[in-house]
C-alpha cells in the first residue's frame, strides 16, 4: 500500500506537454528518421488490420513504468478520483483477475509524457495517413499470474462509436515478454474489412463475438497470436478483431494502450465522452484538455 503522507496529486491533463525527460522529442527534423515506418510496414498494416514489433520503449523507461504502475493500482492513491473507470476485478469470470483502468495519463507523470513518446506519435500519424494526431484515451491492463482473465475478442470502434468519422489508431504495449501462456493479442487477418460489429462485453465470455459474425466471417475466424517483447508496441485498426486469453503462466502480464485519432474527428454525441469530462456537444470538434493534440502530420487535420 501506498503511504498516507503522500502528497495531493495535481491534474496532469492540464499539461499538453511532456512534464519529464523520460522521453525526449527530438530538436531536430532528421531526428524523426529513426522513428519513421518503412513502406512496407504500412502495407502490412493495411493488409493484415495490425502491425507489431515497434520498439517504443527502453529499459529503464519500461522499469520507471513498472514501478508507476504498481502505485496506480492501489485505490487509495491520492490521485484516484481522476480516472475515468478503474476496475480492480473486471473479470465477469470469478476465478479470473483482469486489473483494466481508463485515465491513468491525468495522475503518473511516466503515462502522462507517453502521449508524447516520438516512437508512438510518428507511427500513428503515419498509419492514420500522415494526419495529425489527438489523443482520445488511455488503458491499462494487468493479468496477474496463473489467474489473468481475459479480454473477449472485439474491434475497439464498436465501443467508440460517439466520435465521427472514423479515423482512430491504437497502440498497445507490453511491460512484460507476452506470450501464448500468458495470453498475448491475438488478431483475425483482414477483419477490419468486415465492416462495424456488435459490441461484447469487454471482459466477458473470450468468444462472445461469434455470436454476432456471420457465417462467411466465422469461416474466416482465422486467430493469430502476437507474441510480443517488453516495450515493443502493436499498432492496429479499430475494426480489426482482437482479444486475449488467461494468464496461465508464472508471471504477471502487464501492457498500457494509447488510443488516439486524426485531429478532425467529431463528437457524435451530447453525453459526456468519458467519465467526468464536460460535454462536447455533437459536431463539435474534439479537441481542449482531455484531447490533447500530440503531433502535427504532413497533411495537417482532417477539417
Amino acid at each position: 500500500m501506498l503511504k498516507k503522507t503522500l502528497a495531493p496529486v495535481q491534474d496532469l491533463s492540464k499539461f499538453h506537454e511532456a512534464v519529464s525527460n523520460l522521453f525526449p522529442w527530438p530538436s531536430r527534423a532528421s531526428d524523426w528518421d529513426q522513428y519513421r515506418l518503412k513502406p512496407e510496414q504500412i502495407e502490412f498494416f493495411r493488409e493484415h488490420g495490425w502491425l507489431a514489433g515497434i520498439p517504443i520503449l527502453e529499459e529503464m523507461q519500461i522499469e520507471k513504468l513498472k514501478e508507476e504502475l504498481q502505485e496506480l493500482m492501489d485505490p487509495g492513491h491520492p490521485g484516484h478520483h481522476l480516472y475515468y473507470e478503474f476496475h480492480l476485478n473486471e473479470s465477469t469470470d470469478s476465478n479470473t483477475i483482469l486489473f483494466h483502468s481508463l485515465g491513468a495519463w491525468r495522475i503518473g507523470k511516466g503515462f502522462h509524457d507517453l502521449l508524447w513518446n516520438p516512437a508512438i506519435v510518428m507511427a500513428a500519424s503515419q498509419l492514420l495517413g500522415d494526419y495529425s494526431v489527438r489523443f482520445w484515451h488511455d488503458q491499462l491492463f494487468s493479468k496477474p499470474a496463473k489467474k489473468g482473465g481475459v479480454v473477449a475478442w472485439h474491434q475497439d470502434y464498436s465501443y467508440w462509436t460517439r466520435t465521427k468519422p472514423m479515423a482512430h489508431i491504437t497502440c498497445w504495449c507490453s511491460l512484460d515478454d507476452s506470450t501464448i501462456e500468458n495470453g498475448c493479442l491475438q488478431y483475425v487477418p483482414g477483419s477490419h474489412r468486415w465492416g462495424l460489429l456488435e459490441k461484447p462485453v469487454l471482459a466477458g465470455e473470450l468468444y462472445n463475438i461469434m455470436d454476432y459474425l456471420k457465417d462467411e466471417q466465422k469461416a474466416a475466424f482465422k486467430p493469430v497470436s502476437v507474441e510480443t517483447k517488453a516495450g515493443h508496441a502493436i499498432f492496429h485498426h479499430p475494426l480489426t478483431l482482437h482479444g486475449s486469453g488467461e494468464n496461465k503462466s508464472q508471471h504477471q502480464r502487464r501492457a498500457f494502450v494509447i488510443n488516439a485519432f486524426a485531429d478532425g474527428v467529431k463528437s457524435e454525441s451530447d453525453e459526456p465522452l468519458l467519465d467526468g469530462v464536460p460535454v462536447i456537444r455533437k459536431g463539435e470538434k474534439m479537441q481542449g484538455q482531455f484531447f490533447p493534440f500530440l503531433y502535427e502530420g504532413t497533411k495537417g487535420s482532417l477539417a
